[in-house]
């Protein structure tokens, strides 16, 4: 085929996948239906055209689709990383996160249940080894998720519906080409006897080895992008080779998954790359792999459709019920799974509720694609498989695909309709009533004003206006007919749309520069997990989620253990000034949600909605405040270094707001414009490196604080510290247990503790100490000593304390202060003696 014809048959593949969405959005079919059909309208016509040989034109074109170099590898080395890589990157890895249970099931157990399904139920029918019968199902049990991913986002359909087909889909493939790989082998090579067991044995194996190797050429990948930031087209260029070259690692080196990797390298990169790379040069690079991936999508789906009337060429009788049998038993494998083993995980509180109509719509929406039809083809290419083997898995996996996109595909809208997914719910149809009569009564106020300062005719705006009033009298007149909504739903849509506007705050901030993109993610994610809680469960679900966002998670917790346990303080460090960087900057934004109540939620809700938000606001706000003000206790001066920065970052967005006022003013001219908005660049950069947080320095600003020590030499206080380690405890960890011996002692410099004893409950407060009297008087502990806060910490061990007793006279006298006020026997001859 010369260059020429390529050039042809590339600008027609393109041009039929640019009319594929307008056709899909003509018909209402999904648009890898149509891809389908008109691959397969391709395949049948080019067949048929050289056949009949009418016409030479016409055959040298058919002949030249024919000959198209369509091979296994050329699916799996060129389109499949590219498809993969771009769904990792484009999905909500941190929202996916809160379903991965469900998501994990119907990824990788599903794949296996469907898997030895499909295979167990052909064996008896087909002939073929039993291993030859697990590859076709591993074959079938990839799905394509594109169909029911668009209508649902298409539709009201629950966003989390769309985002748990998604991430199954792009795990479900992986696990299912591993699988593959493995059958495969035992097959071509004709291994005698093969075990599953062999099997199970090598799987952990091609899935563990793939997500490390990804994971790993992921972030090296990203850190040589970040060194490109000034360069964003280069930066393009190395992100289009990171796939495929993670993909011929992991299968030709180290022997692992390709797919997995290359899906582990994109969630990498999805992770990790909004803290590292620029705003501007993330969204090109988002941008083209969207483009990319829709390409790879369109392409790989046409050219496989293509060979479908080549592959069902000698298709016989019997082989339409080894499709039926294929049909049945995956359907019925993903049913076990979707209404078996979910609702079980749901009750374990181990998985978010699934309703049954939209576990149906997902058992329905499961959609076979090219994928399984490259697979199907890299069987019937490889010289190594039986003829026989060639056969069948070509007739299947082509007939089963052919009907999931036929029959599920041309009816998946149907389905949803009639399951009721795509219906606003009865609130949300009275409340779009009242919305619209409120938005046309302040239409009305403005418009007057605003055709009056147009200058128009005074009786063409009295027409309009008298018109338009006929409309607004209409809109009232139904919102006011509709169904009374109650109090308590009024709460939870103003809790819904003050998330919302939580949300679209964030991403201001992020637009105008004050939030850093890392931070920008995290609080959008929360800000979708609030408007997802409240729907579902209301005010108390919306204070709930939000108080999550407040609280140590248990990273923080594995943080703490590593530095309190075995001196490993970077941990601590970064997620403890995540946590302050998120309170500082979310206090700004907590307080303009008091405004939106009282300018928007306020007309639509009434005034009794509106004071409750306003308090349950307060709540929040409190709450924060809190969290932060322990933080400043724990960690002095860090926050006001914090709030700083965020300050200078809001006054660069404003200055960057004046420059373009005065630029549209005409004012001053687009190159000085330029120059000023260069400067703005490079503060804006340096202000993005957020100030490090030095525990070592705040161990020092605490010693330098307690009261024991503040009259102390600086000399003598830096040896102090220098024995002296730093515990972080959170509410309910356990200091000090009953019976313990007593070994160090603990000197408060934030937070509280309790002392559970057996005359009675002490609590102890900043600038206290512990752990001493039984110490000295070397006893056992008679009580326990927990947290009871947030609390910052110093230890000194024995043998410091005793040595620094004998010649701090500040310290004894402490000590025995503490002891009269515990009502414990200790005088100064015990001090003496130890």
């Amino acid at each position: 085929m010369d260059i020429v014809a390529i050039v042809a048959v590339t600008a027609v593949l393109f041009a039929v996948i640019g009319l594929s969405e307008p056709l899909a959005a003509r018909t209402r079919l999904p648009a890898t239906v149509i891809l389908a059909l008109l691959g397969i309208l391709i395949g049948t016509a080019s067949a048929s055209l050289l056949a009949m040989r009418e016409s030479e034109m016409l055959t040298a074109a058919a002949a030249m689709i024919q000959d198209l170099p369509i091979r296994s590898n050329f699916f799996l080395y060129v389109f499949l990383p590219t498809l993969i890589f771009q769904v990792s990157l484009s999905i909500d890895l941190r929202r996916m996160l809160d379903d991965w249970v469900p998501i994990l099931m119907m990824a990788v157990v599903a794949v296996i249940v469907s898997t030895l399904a499909v295979g167990w139920a052909l064996y008896p029918l087909s002939g073929l080894s039993i291993m030859a019968c697990l590859m076709i199902g591993a074959i079938v049990s990839t799905t394509d998720p594109s169909a029911v991913v668009s209508i649902f986002r298409a539709t009201p359909a629950p966003l989390r519906l769309a985002r748990i087909v998604e991430g199954e889909s792009l795990l479900n493939d992986a696990a299912a080409i591993a699988l593959f790989g493995l059958f495969f082998a035992f097959v071509a090579f004709g291994i005698p006897n093969p075990q599953l067991s062999d099997v199970l044995v090598q799987f952990p194996w091609l899935v563990a080895g793939g997500a490390v190797s990804g994971w790993i050429a992921g972030r090296i990948g990203l850190a040589g992008l970040a060194r490109m930031d000034a360069h964003p087209l280069g930066q393009i260029s190395m992100s289009v080779a990171l796939p495929y070259l993670t993909y011929i690692l992991a299968e030709t080196v180290l022997g692992v998954s390709g797919v997995i990797a290359v899906v582990s390298a994109g969630l990498a990169l999805n992770f990790h790359a909004p803290g590292t790379l620029s705003p501007a040069n993330q969204a090109k690079l988002n941008d083209t792999w969207d483009l990319l991936g829709y390409w790879a999508g369109g392409l790989i789906f046409v050219l496989a459709a293509i060979l479908i009337p080549r592959l069902l060429s000698n298709v016989h009788a019997w082989d339409l019920l080894l499709v039926f049998v294929t049909v049945v038993a995956s359907l019925v494998a993903r049913a076990a799974i979707l209404f078996g083993l979910l609702p079980l995980l749901s009750r374990m509180k181990l998985s978010p509720k699934v309703e049954t109509r939209q576990r149906t719509a997902i058992l329905w929406g499961g959609l076979r694609g090219a994928v399984t039809l490259a697979l199907a083809l890299a069987v019937t290419e490889s010289f190594r498989i039986p003829g026989d083997v060639k056969r069948v898995v070509g007739i299947v996996a082509t007939g089963f695909t052919l009907y999931t996109l036929m029959v599920q595909g041309t009816t998946l809208r149907w389905v949803i309709h009639r399951l009721g997914l795509d219906k606003l719910s009865p609130l949300d149809v009275a409340l779009s009533s009242q919305v619209v009569a409120v938005a046309l009564q302040s239409v009305r106020e403005n418009v007057a004003d605003t055709a009056r300062d147009f200058g128009l005719a005074r009786e063409t705006v009295r027409d309009e206006a008298k018109r338009f009033a006929e409309r607004v009298d209409e809109a009232v007149s139904i919102a006011d007919e509709g169904a009374e909504i109650p109090d308590r739903d009024r709460i939870t849509l103003g809790l819904v749309a003050l998330a919302g506007r939580e949300r679209d705050l964030i991403l201001e901030g992020f637009r105008d520069g004050v939030l850093p993109a890392r931070l920008a993610t995290v609080m959008v994610s929360d800000a979708d997990r609030l408007i997802e809680g409240t729907r579902t469960g209301g005010r108390l679900a919306y204070l709930g989620t939000a108080r999550k966002g407040f609280r140590a998670g248990p990273e923080l917790s594995g943080a703490s253990f590593l530095h309190n346990r075995l001196r490993i303080s970077g941990p601590l460090a970064r997620l403890t000034a995540d946590r302050f960087e998120y309170l500082v900057a979310l206090a700004p934004i907590l307080r303009e949600l008091h405004e939106f109540i009282d300018t928007r939620i306020r007309r639509i809700h009434g005034k009794r909605v509106a004071d409750l938000l306003h308090d349950l606001l307060e709540r929040r706000m409190e709450e924060a405040d809190r969290a932060l003000d322990g933080l400043r206790l724990q960690f002095p001066g860090y926050a006001e270094e914090l709030e700083r920065r965020l300050i200078r970052q809001m006054t660069l967005s404003q200055e960057e707001r004046e420059y373009a006022a005065l630029v549209d003013d005409g004012l001053i001219g687009p190159e000085l414009r330029h120059a000023l908005t260069n400067g703005i660049a490079k503060r804006r950069k340096q202000l993005a490196k957020r100030p490090p947080l030095d525990l070592a320095i705040q161990r020092m600003a605490l010693v330098a604080a307690f009261p024991l020590f503040a009259d102390m030499p600086v000399d003598r206080r830096k040896m102090l510290m220098r024995e002296m380690r730093t515990v972080y405890a959170a509410p309910g960890t356990v200091l000090l247990r009953r019976g313990e011996a007593p070994r160090r002692v603990w000197f408060i410099a934030s937070g509280a503790v309790e002392q559970v004893r057996p005359d009675g409950i002490l609590r102890l407060g900043p600038g206290e100490m512990f752990g001493h009297l039984a110490l000295l008087r070397r006893n056992l502990r008679r009580g326990q000593t927990t947290a009871i806060a947030h609390s910052t910490l110093l230890t000194l061990d024995e043998a410091h304390f005793v040595q620094m007793l004998k010649s701090d006279e500040g310290l004894r006298q402490a000590v025995l202060n503490s002891a009269r006020t515990r009502d414990v026997p200790l005088d100064a001859a015990a001090l003496e003696r130890a």
